[in-house]
């Protein structure tokens, strides 16, 4: 009997990242050549025809070319080129599992890729069941089942043909050989033996390369170079690797290839060694209470690091306990190779059972509980609220009392009961007023913290229309009661409201009241009664009124009946008029009777006041200006401003008074339009001035009033463009043409003088400029006094000789002394003159002598400039036994005698005179 090609095919799929293109999600990795899956598993018939495909192995060669070359480590199985695995030997009968290597060479790539193909046989297993048989018999079994020794193929000739050379096929391929994993030992173990034919002509040496060997993990395989026997070194761990492919080769003693070399595949056997292990120890999830059963409630998974194609890595689940047991043991089941747990019966109440606790089991082996590994997880299952508890009211009635006229008042409180999740809306209430309030007064808010119905005033009651409401409540919840679930009658319930009496304040009917009067009307005359009513018509209480506000104090109110007269006379113009509108507001205030205190209200009254014609016009502007010469530019627009209203405003009539008779001879008014007139000249010219022009105004008042008002204008010469002159601004300001000219003339003196002094500084720096060392004539020292601010170097200079100033003792500092007399202008470049040395004798005529011989010798000196010059006499010197200075200003001397001053010369005439007691010139 034959079976379908490809009965179940399995893949181990390593579970990464996902490469995604979305936004927020790392780029795709680069492309890497080799296989989809490592590891390949098929289940298939026992028996296989020719041809028949298994599968189709995935290879990316990350170039899209089709010269990939796929080969079969086994020679009854072939690989297409596009990648399909098919029998190639005839009936093949399949006894056992089968596993072999598909190796994938690229066109231009010298590097090899690998995956591994494990043919398993669907249908029942062997007869003998796996239980019965011991682990080491089936290890036994299968180190049997390996060759103990390996030669290498013979040699074949290549033929070639027009295509070029054609691959011979071999005449075995070397099977596959299986070592368990974490086998005992001894170690290093053999595993088979590697022979050469040509071992008895020559030495031959061997040796094996490939991961495992000479790459890494190395040092698992090593083989005697001179027997061939290879050796594993260490325990084997399939979930480490699965598969190893080694070569094996031989040369002889010179390093000379002798044999091709073999491949060898290696494949670990799988042993039950790893449990399975939860990817959660907790896991959360959740189900609606009353869920019918069936209802899926959530996915365990436990994944086992065996192989998964045999019972090693099968794994099955089962529920170990549930807590708690309510309402029964056995609630939930779960699905022994999904993970998925269901409910198994209904009656799921979140009010009585809120979360139940499962303990999951997961044994690999098939759920053998003899021979697989086991371990568990817990599963928290919540059950979710559905809303299947309607409120209920806590009684059938409550009660409540507000005041009335007020608003936003809490008047009573409901209270409620809801068994569903709190603060969820199943739970959240809201209650509806079915009856007993048509005009809206109460509105029921919710309490969100406790649910709790309050009923709010929010229109105010009035106690002597409705002295007490009975209002009809029905209470829900704001999510819907589940289907099937009734409404309970405790929904609904009876809220009295009793309404309190308070004294309420006296109302004024119309507020604010309009009436409307004309102006003018005299005090005391009664312009209306403004009365208030109490709205407490069971209370019998007395209103009294008063003004609270009259901006212009025009009114008068009666205290006890509100009748409104005037105090002053009524003015539509006044400031305190708004639109002809006149407000006053006033106070109605009660007794306060039966202990309640008093209360008031307030009215305003609005008088409209009706304007008679009780204002002149005035007369705009009240300045102008005009050219002395009739032209376009002598006239004036003119107009009139009235206080009143229409129509008792314009138009108006303008007209020149007939006294003074200059008036209308110098000027005329005609009309430009009802509210504009126009002022010009009569005649063609009129002397520059100012005038103030009488014009009477008059407005369209029944009866109509005037008013005689004054213009100024001002006359004057235009330019060109008809622009006032400066020229004439000033004769228009009221100066003559004599005035005019006498005030430019003036201007120009002023003028001149000015610029005469300016010549004349210039010209006195200029001369100081040229002779910085000339002394002008009237500045002679002989005839002046001149000021020098520099007082020199005091004592401590000693470029000066003082002696001279001092009384010498002895006259030897006098013969020797240096000539003392220097001219300040200039320095002598020939020998000096000999100027006179004063004389030590303290003779009154000494002075006199001593500045005449000086001024002998000045002009007798070759070396004096043409010019009269200032003299610098040498200092005194120090020490000098001349009396203080200032004895000639001492009263309390009479004993001095300045008589011989007058001997000096005319100039210290003046000096003999204030000191010697002669009499003044």
């Amino acid at each position: 009997m034959h079976f379908g090609s490809v009965v179940i095919l399995t893949c181990t799929l390593l579970v990464g990242t996902s490469w995604g293109t979305k936004a927020g999600q790392p780029p795709k990795p680069p492309c890497r050549p080799g296989f989809s899956e490592s590891f390949y598993t098929v289940f298939v018939s026992r028996e296989l025809l020719p041809g028949q495909g298994i599968l189709k192995v995935r290879f990316e060669d990350c170039q899209h070319s089709k010269a990939v070359g796929f080969e079969s480590s086994d020679p009854h199985f072939a690989v297409r080129p596009d990648g399909s695995v098919y029998a190639e030997q005839e009936v093949l009968n399949l006894t056992e599992p089968v596993q072999f290597m598909v190796t994938a060479r690229g066109g231009h790539d010298p590097n090899i890729w690998e995956t591994t193909v494990k043919l398993a046989l669907a249908g029942h297993p062997p007869s003998v069941p796996v239980n019965q048989i011991g682990v080491e018999d089936m290890i036994a079994r299968a180190w049997e089942s390996n060759p103990k020794v390996i030669k290498f193929p013979r040699k074949h000739q290549r033929s070639s043909s027009a295509n070029g050379l054609r691959r011979q096929k071999r005449d075995w391929v070397i099977p596959p050989i299986n070592v368990p994993e974490n086998s005992r030992g001894p170690f290093p173990q053999m595993l088979v033996r590697i022979r050469s034919d040509q071992d008895q002509e020559k030495g031959i040496r061997y040796s094996i390369t490939g991961a495992g060997a000479d790459q890494p993990p190395s040092d698992v395989y090593n083989i005697d170079p001179v027997h061939g026997k290879m050796f594993v070194t260490r325990p084997l761990d399939r979930e480490e690797r699965a598969s190893y492919h080694l070569r094996a080769h031989a040369v002889d003693m010179n390093g000379n290839k002798v044999e091709n070399p073999i491949d060898l595949y290696i494949y670990v056997i799988d042993m039950n060694d790893n449990r399975p292990e939860f990817q959660n120890q907790v896991y959360n999830g959740s189900v609606a209470e009353g869920s019918k059963p069936g209802t899926s409630v959530m996915r365990v998974t436990a994944n086992d690091s065996d192989d998964d194609t045999t019972a090693n890595g099968m794994v099955r689940y089962r529920i170990l306990s549930q807590t708690p047991h309510m309402p029964i043991p056995n609630m939930f089941t779960i699905n022994s190779e999904t993970g998925e747990i269901v409910t198994v019966a209904a009656g799921l109440d979140r009010e009585k059972v809120s979360q139940y606790t499962i303990i999951v089991q997961a044994t690999d082996m098939e759920g053998n509980l003899n021979f697989g590994l086991s371990n568990t997880a817990t599963a928290l299952i919540s059950v979710t609220d559905i809303n299947d508890n309607p409120p209920e009211l806590t009684a059938r009635t409550f009660s409540g009392e507000v005041p009335e006229n007020r608003v936003n008042v809490v008047v009573a409180n409901l209270t409620v009961i809801d068994r569903d999740q709190p603060h969820s809306p199943n739970w959240a209430a809201q209650y509806r007023i079915a009856s007993g309030d048509p005009q809206g007064h109460f509105l029921i808010r919710t309490n969100p913290v406790n649910n709790d119905g309050m009923v709010t005033v929010v229109k105010p009651v009035d106690y002597e229309q409705n002295r007490a409401f009975m209002l009809t409540v029905i209470v829900s919840n704001r999510a819907p009661l589940a289907s099937g679930i009734q409404s309970s009658l405790q929904s609904s319930a009876g809220v009295t409201i009793s309404v309190q009496d308070v004294n309420e304040p006296p109302v004024f009917p119309s507020n604010p009241k309009s009436i409307r009067f004309e102006e003018g009307v005299p005090a005391g005359t009664t312009l209306t009664v403004f009365a208030a009513q109490d709205p407490d018509l069971f209370i019998h209480q007395t209103v009294r009124y008063s003004k609270l506000s009259d901006p212009a104090n025009w009114l008068r109110i009666n205290r006890t009946n509100g009748q409104i007269t005037t105090m002053a006379m009524l003015d539509r113009e006044s400031m305190y008029v708004k639109d002809n509108i006149y407000e006053a507001t006033f106070l109605a205030a009660d007794n306060g009777k039966s202990g309640s205190p008093p209360a008031s209200g307030t009215g305003t009254l609005q008088i409209q006041l009706i304007d008679v014609n009780d204002n002149a016009p005035v007369l705009m502007p009240k300045e102008a200006q005009v050219c002395e010469r009739a032209s376009p530019r002598s006239r004036v627009n003119i107009t009139a401003s009235d206080a009143d209203a229409d129509p008792h405003v314009g138009p108006f009539v303008f007209e020149l008074p007939s006294y003074p008779p200059s008036i209308r001879r110098n000027w005329t008014v005609s009309r430009i339009s009802g509210d504009y007139a126009q002022l010009r000249l009569r005649i063609a010219y009129l002397d520059a001035g100012v005038y103030d022009v009488p014009i009477m105004v008059s407005d369209s008042g029944n009866p109509p009033l005037s008013n005689r008002s004054g213009i100024k204008v001002k006359v004057c010469p235009c330019d060109d463009n008809g622009d006032c002159t400066t020229t004439g601004a000033v004769a228009a300001a009221g100066l003559g043409t004599g005035a005019i000219i006498a005030i430019l003339i003036c201007i120009i003196i002023l003028l001149t003088m000015v610029l005469v002094f300016v010549m004349w500084m210039k010209r006195r720096e200029k001369e100081r400029q040229a002779k910085p060392l000339l002394i002008d004539p009237e500045d002679d020292v002989r005839d002046n006094i001149l000021k020098y601010d520099e007082e020199g170097g005091g004592e401590e200079d000693q470029d000066y000789d003082l002696s001279q100033l001092q009384q010498p003792e002895s006259l030897d500092h006098i013969i020797n002394k240096p000539v003392g007399v220097r001219r300040v202008d200039e320095r002598p470049i020939i020998a000096e003159s000999q100027y006179p040395v004063r004389p030590s004798l303290p003779h009154p005529g000494d002075i006199g002598d001593f500045i005449n011989d000086g001024l002998r010798a000045a002009d007798n000196d070759p070396t004096a400039p043409p010019y009269d010059s200032l003299l610098v006499f040498d200092y005194e010197g120090s020490g000098s036994t001349a009396g203080s200075v200032s004895s000639l200003n001492s009263s309390s001397s009479g004993d001095q005698d300045y008589d011989y001053l007058n001997d000096w010369g005319p100039r210290f005439k003046k000096l003999a005179d204030l000191y010697g007691g002669g009499d003044d010139d």
